[in-house]
């Protein structure tokens, strides 16, 4: 079932994002070589719940943190652990948070100190592809559109859109429908309605598109070791286009 949110339902959603946004924009500072991946999650779980939220991701099918933190060949669903972020590596970092009952989602790649070209043109085209595909969640068009945009401009640029894991629906529960792919064609697929929201969250590989899951059963990591960049907004369809709930500074 795809719902159709309320106004005030999308308001509340809204608070989600924006606690998951300010959680996200508050580590960006500790992003640095040398730091603990572990004290990045703890700092994210005492801020989400200093905020009177809970940690969406901490308990999610088993899932045993509050961020996923993926570093260079890991594309999404790394676990935080107690290893030392390095110089030169790029990072995702992907962030639920739960507030009285709604959901919100978002992710971002960030530079550990300097990183060579090859990384900075990945992540900057993975961002681009994020807005892309944004840009065409109108109401009467599809999540085709949405994934044609995004892999369009992936490919255009020479990188690989990862087809296993896909952006989702997003409200009462972490992972609605429909599912959001960053890939398609256009006019193809679930038609966009006004109240929807949905995140978005493109995973572009510098090298191949395969991946695999690691032992831990959890991170997903690319075959021929080159890495791999993440961005996420969770949205709302409103009448006049998309309204990206997840942005710092949304609500002042």
């Amino acid at each position: 079932m795809v719902f159709k949110r309320s106004i005030d339902e999308i308001e509340m959603i809204s608070k989600s994002c924006q606690i998951v946004a300010d959680t996200i924009d508050m580590i960006t500072e500790f992003v640095v070589p040398g730091c603990l991946v572990s004290d990045l999650d703890k700092k994210a779980e005492n801020y989400i719940k200093s905020r009177g939220a809970r940690p969406a991701f901490k308990g999610y099918m088993g899932f045993p943190s509050t961020l996923c933190v993926s570093i260079e060949d890991a594309v999404v669903h790394g676990i935080p652990d107690e290893i030392e972020l390095q110089e030169g590596q790029i990072v995702g970092i992907d962030c639920g948070a739960e507030l009285n009952g709604f959901y919100g989602d978002h992710a971002k790649t960030f530079a550990v100190g300097n990183i060579s070209e090859d990384k900075k043109n990945l992540m900057t085209t993975t961002e681009e592809s994020l807005y892309k595909g944004i840009e065409k969640a109108t109401p009467g068009n599809t999540i085709g559109d949405i994934g044609y945009a995004v892999q369009t401009h992936a490919e255009s640029n020479g990188y690989s859109v990862v087809r296993e894991l896909v952006g989702h629906g997003i409200g009462e529960n972490l992972h609605e429908e429909p599912q959001v792919p960053n890939f398609g064609f256009p006019n193809q697929g679930y038609r966009l309605h006004a109240g929807m929201c949905i995140a978005i969250e493109p995973m572009i590989n510098l090298g191949s598109r395969e991946v695999y899951t690691a032992k831990d059963g959890w991170t997903i990591l690319t075959v021929d070791g080159k890495a791999s960049a993440h961005f996420e907004h969770t949205i709302a369809i409103l009448e006049d286009g998309p309204q990206i709930l997840s942005m710092v500074g949304k609500n002042g």
